[in-house]
């Protein structure tokens, strides 16, 4: 099993899964986690033998630290996910899922740029399906959607590749800038890469796409995709752009404008979609340090960024599933009727807010860390206000509105066994994380000596940080100053293109079709020109008609074959 490329066993299992009855497709997309994981565990850090592809040298499989780490969450969370959607009997379901795993798990150990675009597509269409999984003419819209950016990152990754290729002539994964992490000095090709990687990381504008599709998504569709193609994007970027300081800007940019969208938005699982823009913007910092505690830190974050964000998804999901909405303003009370739900989505919200012994706080501190040792004092101021604000939006939004805040009246059953079992699972591994941070230290790329709550002081001010922000909420709600969670539609930045795109491209339409128009006149001119010409000089009343009467010209063709047969026989 072991000389098996990772990620094969779950893609294999998953075009297995239709031929299962459909109570037993559940089970098995359960299974294929574990196979997966088992496979991993006895994987040693090295390369698989490459092989030769149409000329090209392409090594499909790398495995080292970073690349395991990366294996082993997407195992853990696609188990995890897998049990959250035990009850699913929609096969278009387990099956998108098990692809999109795979191909997630086989693209983080891609040892060549190939390879990667081949999972890369392939994580972008399975995806999809979860989506258009929803049945409704939302989510098919929101579907097209997303697979026309995704594809088209792929589009510009196979691009990129081939461009890069041309110039370097190599294909190898690797660190695709030099060590002084320039990346204006790189060529054409590496910055297509470059931006293929941040349409699926969610760069500031090309983030649109997260908040459009995952509140379109299944419930359970929405927990898969929390976790894997954001992700994805993160280890690309820190397998080829380590220390690339542009990173720093947009992350930190990545981490500030979604406060705004996420404390105005009354759609609770497209909050979660900005506070994942702004958990992201912390790792894409780390990455554009590249020193190895601030890569450690972007990996840490990666890791429990999954769990807890999961575990987020999951808890809104099962007020969705229970009660048929997700909007704030219809929400309430519900600690009453889904206490165990409640009770983990605090858990979840702790972590992201990133409170002392949850998993947010040990992975966080070492970004923090790293941008203290670096000196870099604007990017760290704001990464404290985008601290404040994760847990406003998140730590407190989402929890009070949903099960506290007012009573809507709700009363609904709490949410299956198999749901709690899967939360459940999420947030003892967020608490454990945060206590024994020391096995999570052990996986990183690089050897850790940072002891997260050695540094009393950091604790201290954390702690004040988030309390400042509780208490800004309070102050806010208390006041009446703080948004009302009222149905509405927030305009992002897609409404400029929205907007007008659409009239850009009909102005094009008009246009094209009217430099048709004038080219079709002005070739019936000139053809009808051409005709006159043809009649004026062989047309019947012609010139050369009129010069060559019928019995001329027969006594010059007999003239013609005489001269012929006297030189053929001469």
């Amino acid at each position: 099993m072991t000389s098996l490329p990772p990620g094969i066993i779950i893609l294999a299992g998953a075009l297995v899964l239709p031929l299962l009855p459909r109570r037993a497709q559940a089970i098995g997309a359960l299974l294929l986690p574990v196979l997966g994981l088992t496979q991993l565990l006895f994987l040693t850090e090295g390369v698989f033998p490459g092989i030769e592809l149409a000329g090209l040298s392409l090594l499909p499989v790398r495995v080292d630290r970073l690349s395991l780490v990366f294996g082993y969450i997407f195992h853990i969370a696609a188990f995890i996910a897998a049990l959250y959607a035990l009850h699913v009997r929609d096969t278009t379901q387990h099956v998108a899922a098990m692809l999109y795993v795979g191909s997630a798990v086989g693209a983080v150990f891609a040892g060549d740029l190939i390879t990667l675009f081949i999972y890369w597509e392939i994580t972008a269409l399975a995806s999809a399906f979860l989506i258009f999984a929803s049945r409704t003419e939302q989510a098919y819209r929101a579907g097209i959607r997303y697979l026309v950016v995704q594809v088209g990152s792929g589009v510009l990754l196979l691009a990129g590749i081939l461009i890069h290729y041309q110039d370097s002539g190599s294909l190898s994964f690797v660190q695709l800038i030099g060590p002084d992490g320039n990346l204006g000095e790189a060529g054409v090709g590496v910055w297509l890469i470059f931006t293929a990687f941040g349409i699926k990381c969610a760069f500031p504008f090309l983030h649109n796409w997260l908040q459009d599709a995952y509140p379109q998504a299944t419930v359970t569709g929405a927990v898969f995709l929390s976790a894997f193609t954001t992700k994805l994007a993160v280890y690309a970027l820190a397998r080829g752009f380590p220390g690339t300081e542009v990173l720093i800007g947009i992350g930190v940019v990545m981490t500030l404008f979604p406060i705004f969208f996420a404390v105005i938005e009354n759609d609770l699982r497209k909050v979660l979609c900005y506070s994942l823009n702004n958990q992201l913007g912390f790792m894409v910092v780390g990455i554009g340090i590249g020193t190895e505690l601030a890569l450690n830190g972007a990996v840490a974050h990666a890791f429990v960024h999954i769990l807890y964000k999961a575990l987020l998804f999951m808890s809104m999901g099962a007020v969705l599933y229970r009660t048929g909405t997700i909007r704030a303003s219809d929400l309430g009370g519900l600690y009453r009727s889904m206490p165990w739900t409640a009770a983990f989505c605090i858990v979840g919200a702790m972590s992201i807010s990133a409170f002392p012994l949850f998993s947010g706080f040990v992975a966080k501190s070492l970004t923090m860390s790293a941008v203290v040792e670096g000196y870099y004092v604007l990017t760290f101021v704001g990464l404290l206000i985008a601290s404040a604000g994760v847990m406003e939006h998140s730590g407190i939004k989402i929890p009070y509105f949903a099960f506290f805040g007012h009573d809507s009246g709700i009363r609904c059953k709490e949410a299956p066994l198999h749901m709690c079992l899967a939360m459940g699972a999420a947030a003892v591994l967020c608490i454990a994380i945060g206590w024994f941070p020391t096995p999570l230290y052990a996986i990183l790329p690089y050897p850790v000596a940072y002891q997260p709550y050695a540094d009393f002081g950091h604790s201290v001010t954390q702690l004040q940080l988030l309390l400042f922000a509780a208490l800004a909420f309070a102050v806010l709600m208390r006041t009446g100053l703080y948004p009302l969670e009222q149905a509405s539609i927030n305009l992002d930045t897609d409404w400029l293109y929205r907007r007008f795109a659409p009239r850009g491209i009909r102005k094009i339409v008009a246009v094209s079709r009217r430099m048709g128009q004038v080219a079709l006149q002005a070739g019936s001119g000139i053809g009808r020109t051409l005709m006159r010409l043809v009649l004026h000089h062989y047309g019947p009343e012609g010139t050369l008609a009129r010069a060559w009467p019928t019995g001329s010209m027969v006594l010059w063709v007999a003239v013609l074959l005489a001269a012929s047969l006297v030189l053929y026989y001469l």
